[in-house]
């Protein structure tokens, strides 16, 4: 009997192309395996297929998704991910055109990010950075107070993605530079500033952990352990415990709160949007928008303070 041979479709053409030229990661990768079987399981029951599908046809398989009480949401993901298949077909010529360029995507309600206001940041900052320089303390102690101050001043000074933080390399703070190199999703690289408290920060943990001449760690914030980082979890603990002490509730305090802190205050701020995008590291533009309702708040209090028909005393 002849060996089995698999055969190749154009969904694994698609993720092979996704993970070399996008650096799209595992996980990226399963879920676009996963929207997109779904997806030709339900053109092959409806006698359609990839090639030939039109779209009329796609918006008939996502009112059936709607039915299957799918969340707008999920819905919208899984439209993308028809998008990019589709264009993919259509660049690599084994389609004339996109059926998916005029379908629009299900309305969904996008929430505000959960944020901090600067007095709430400051306060997280000063409760972390206690007992960093109290000698009475253990060493193991301070080492911790140390390690905590600098994560936190590191991601409200940068904006990085948790992931980002806790695996940087021990040479991406370099003496004498307030820039920063970062690799972030995709692999791509971006360049971000550091502010002096966060450099400061970096440097108390440095002389605290690292001997006078001798080797460092390949992590900036090194832990036993298979990864050889500390782990996204302990510094999620490690700063819900300092929220508490700080009279901040746990349950509105994470690493990817301080993110979008530090884009609202710096849009607060007067910030242009695109560079805060690339702070951020966020391939479009449309993601970073989710902040402009600080720039909105922002324009209103613009147009109250400085417009001259606002004043209702000289009408």
């Amino acid at each position: 009997m002849a060996p089995r041979v698999s055969r190749r479709t154009a969904i694994d053409d698609f993720l092979d192309m996704m993970a070399a030229e996008r650096g799209a990661s595992i996980n990226t990768l399963a879920a676009y395996r996963r929207d997109l079987d779904d997806y030709r399981a339900w053109l092959a029951a409806t006698g359609h297929d990839e090639a030939s599908v039109v779209t009329n046809a796609i918006r008939a398989y996502l009112a059936d998704l709607a039915g299957r009480g799918l969340k707008a949401s999920s819905a919208a993901r899984k439209l993308s991910a028809l998008r990019q298949f589709h264009a993919f077909l259509y660049r690599e010529g084994r389609r004339s055109d996109d059926p998916t360029v005029i379908i629009e995507g299900p309305k969904r309600s996008r929430p505000l990010p959960k944020s901090l206001g600067v007095d709430d940041v400051d306060r997280l900052l000063a409760v972390a950075a206690e007992g960093c320089g109290d000698a009475s303390r253990p060493l193991a102690d301070r080492i911790a107070a140390a390690r905590l101050s600098a994560l936190l001043e590191l991601v409200y000074a940068t904006g990085l993605r948790v992931s980002e933080l806790v695996t940087l390399p021990t040479e991406a703070v370099r003496s004498g530079r307030d820039t920063m190199m970062v690799r972030g999703k995709g692999r791509k690289e971006r360049l971000v500033v550091l502010s002096p408290a966060a450099i400061a920060a970096v440097q108390r943990y440095r002389d605290l952990t690292t001997p006078k001449g001798g080797p460092r760690p390949k992590f900036l914030f090194p832990a036993e352990g298979a990864a050889g980082h500390l782990s996204r979890q302990v510094f999620a603990r490690d700063l819900k415990r300092c929220a508490a002490a700080a009279g901040l509730d746990p349950e509105r305090i994470s690493p990817h709160v301080l993110r979008h802190a530090f884009a609202s205050h710096l849009l607060q701020n007067g910030a242009d949007l695109r560079i805060v995008q690339q702070l951020l590291g966020h391939a479009d533009v449309a993601t970073t928008q989710i902040y402009t309702h600080v720039l909105d708040e922002r324009s209103r209090s613009m147009v109250r303070d400085l417009h001259p028909l606002t004043d209702t005393d000289d009408r």
